[in-house]
C-alpha cells in the first residue's frame, strides 16, 4: 500500500477512466431526468442549455414548442457490489461476527439520486472465484461497477485480488480522515470503469460523494460534476486530524451564512442529520469558532 494520496489527485484519475455517454434522441418522457445534450432553440432564442438535467418543467417546455423527442445523454448504469462471508441481509438476525450489509443500500440510493440508473448485488463469496464470477456477470450492463466490503475492511484483500485478475487496478489509500483503502481501474474487454470504497458506511459515503458522484456527472455529461460549496462562519469550534483533509458532518444555515458541527462524528446517524459537509484543509488541525469554513452544500432541506 503507498502513502496516503490526496483527493483531487485520485479524483483526477478516475475522471480519466470515464467520458460523457453517447447522445440520442429520447421520447419526452424517457428523457426525463437525463442530461440535456444539445442546445435548444424555439425560433432564435435559447430556451435550453446543454449539459442541464431535465425536470418536468424541461419536458413541459419541449411539448410546448412541438417537441416529442430531445437529444440526450442516457442515464448511466451504475451496479453496485457488497462482496464479504459476514454481511447479512436486514431483516434477518445476526451471529457472531455477521453485520447488517449497509453500503448497497446507501450507495445504490445514492447512485440513483446522482441521475443515474443503479443496480443492487450482495455477494457473498469464499474465494475470488465465485467474487470473479459475480462480477463477470454485471459487466454486460454496466457503465460503472462500485464495490464496498466489510467495515473491518477484511474482505479487500480478496476484492483486490479478484478485480486484478479481470484488468488493471491501482490500489489507493485516500489522504481523508477516517478512511479506507480504495481500488480504480477497469476490468472486461470493454474496459468498464471500477472503484472499490471502504467498508465503513460513512467513509463509503464521503468517497462516494467525493470521487464517485463526480464520475457519474461527468458520464452525464452534466454542466457541473461537483456539489455547490460556500463560506459560511462556524459557528462552534471542532478538531480534526492533521495531514489529511476532513469532511465534518454539519448543518449549513438556511440563509448559507453560517454552519454546525454535528456531535458524534463516528455515528451514521450523522450522515441523514446533515445537509452540508465542513472541508477542512490537510494543514488545519483546530478551527476556532468564528472562522470563514469551505462547507460543501449536500442539499436544501423543504418543509
Amino acid at each position: 500500500m503507498s502513502d496516503r494520496v490526496r483527493v483531487d489527485e485520485v479524483l483526477a484519475s478516475l475522471l480519466n477512466l470515464c467520458r460523457p455517454l453517447e447522445p440520442f434522441d429520447m421520447p419526452l418522457l424517457d428523457a426525463h431526468g437525463a442530461t440535456l445534450a444539445e442546445d435548444i432553440y424555439a425560433g432564435e432564442r435559447l430556451v435550453m442549455k446543454s449539459g442541464s438535467r431535465i425536470r418536468s418543467t424541461q419536458i413541459g417546455l419541449a411539448a410546448s414548442i412541438g417537441l416529442d423527442h430531445l437529444p440526450t445523454r442516457p442515464h448511466p448504469r451504475v451496479v453496485v457490489i457488497s462482496a464479504g462471508p459476514d454481511l447479512v441481509e436486514p431483516g434477518i438476525d445476526l451471529v457472531g461476527d455477521e453485520e447488517y450489509e449497509t453500503n448497497s443500500w446507501l450507495l445504490t440510493t445514492a447512485v440513483r439520486e446522482t441521475g443515474a440508473v443503479a443496480y443492487r448485488v450482495h455477494s457473498i463469496p469464499e474465494n475470488e472465484d465465485q467474487l470473479k464470477d459475480a462480477i463477470e456477470d454485471q459487466l454486460v450492463r454496466a457503465d460503472l461497477i462500485i464495490i464496498s466490503g466489510e467495515r473491518h475492511d477484511d474482505s479487500f484483500d480478496l476484492i483486490t485480488r479478484t478485480l486484478r485478475q479481470l484488468g488493471e487496478i491501482t490500489d489507493v489509500q485516500v489522504a481523508i480522515d477516517s478512511s479506507g483503502h480504495h481500488n480504480y481501474g477497469q476490468i472486461g474487454p470493454d474496459k468498464v470503469p471500477v472503484v472499490t470504497l471502504p467498508g465503513d458506511p460513512i467513509a463509503a459515503y464521503i468517497s462516494f460523494e467525493l470521487l464517485v458522484r463526480p464520475m457519474i456527472r461527468t458520464m452525464l455529461g452534466a454542466a457541473t460534476i461537483h456539489r455547490p460549496s460556500v463560506k459560511a462562519r462556524l459557528e462552534k469550534g471542532l478538531t480534526s486530524t492533521s495531514g489529511v483533509r476532513s469532511y465534518v458532518r454539519a448543518i449549513l444555515s438556511e440563509d448559507g451564512k453560517s454552519v454546525v458541527p454535528l456531535g458524534s462524528q463516528d455515528e451514521q446517524a450523522t450522515l441523514s442529520d446533515a445537509n452540508a459537509f465542513i472541508a477542512v484543509p490537510e494543514g488545519e488541525g483546530e478551527v476556532a469558532a468564528g472562522s470563514e469554513v469551505t462547507v460543501v452544500v449536500l442539499e436544501r432541506r423543504y418543509i
